[in-house]
């Protein structure tokens, strides 16, 4: 009796088992198809050489990756460099947004002001920068209004720069921060705080030694949500900075354009999926299990 009830469990699991594989077999064969076969693809071209015409030809060499650490190497230090400071500014202004949003007492307020947040995603983020062009223009909305402040004499140069680019990464990026943030913060059991303040703590220690540290978990995500896609940023770097907010996501454009140098394209993108990867083991690592 004791066998056949075994025996019937173990037939179940194993029906079990093939039915929830044949249900994942279409994602499999989706990430097969459209994930991991692609990025096979641009990983094999990498090594390839450039022919006439801008054609891949053999023989296979490692001369893409030397001019990527001998030439642009600059470039990715810039695109990174960018990346970080959107991610700091982003976390310094949607911290302290979440938080406020997140001790609001009323519910339909936290519901209206998280609309506020992702509201500008009812948007294409092409038409959004645009926008911003013509707000950073020198006819622009804020150099007339910095005029007629009297605060400036003549127009300031705020489009194609470096400064345009941090704004629109910050614009566009900044909901990433704040989402994640706010769903730490929410789930934060505020009588700790006020436990700390019975054991003595004021609030700058209540913040640093109690709330912050409990709501790490989505302080890393926003970070990594920010970060990642500000490294290989182009639409934003293209528009708002021309030459000057040159990042490694115009650099792999401008490679896959026309007769450009597919096979340093792709070096290029194995070089920022590298970065990309690394970027995700450290959120796996400490935010991930939290």
């Amino acid at each position: 009796m004791a066998f056949n009830r075994s025996f019937g469990t173990a037939a179940y699991t194993i029906r079990q088992k093939k039915s929830g594989g044949l249900l994942a077999l279409p994602a499999v064969l989706w990430l097969v198809l459209f994930f991991l076969l692609p990025l096979a693809i641009v990983f094999f071209v990498s090594f390839m050489s450039r022919g006439p015409r801008g054609t891949i030809v053999f023989p296979l060499t490692l001369e893409h990756y030397n001019r990527i650490f001998d030439i642009f190497f600059p470039v990715i230090v810039d695109s990174v460099r960018i990346a970080l400071v959107t991610t700091v500014i982003c976390l310094l202004v949607g911290y302290p947004l979440a938080f406020f949003i997140s001790t609001r007492k009323s519910r339909r307020a936290q519901q209206i002001a998280l609309f506020l947040v992702i509201l500008p995603f009812w948007t294409n983020f092409l038409v959004r920068t645009y926008a911003w062009r013509v707000l950073l223009g020198g006819d622009g909305p804020v150099n007339n209004l910095l005029l007629s402040l009297g605060l400036i004499e003549t127009p300031l140069t705020l489009l194609n720069t470096e400064f345009a680019v941090l704004v629109g990464l910050v614009y566009g990026f900044l909901p990433f921060m704040v989402l994640p943030i706010y769903a730490s913060i929410e789930r934060f059991d505020f009588r700790l705080v006020e436990a700390a303040y019975d054991l003595g703590a004021n609030d700058w220690h209540a913040f640093w030694r109690v709330v912050f540290p409990l709501t790490l978990p989505g302080v890393v995500a926003g970070c990594i949500l920010v970060l990642i896609p500000s490294i290989g940023a182009f639409v934003t770097p293209d528009l708002l900075g021309g030459t000057e907010g040159l990042m490694i996501g115009n650099l792999i454009q401008t490679q896959f354009r026309g007769t450009g140098n597919w096979p340093l394209g792709s070096a290029l993108s194995v070089v920022m999926m590298a970065m990309v990867s690394l970027g995700l083991i450290v959120y796996m690592r400490f935010g991930g299990q939290n």
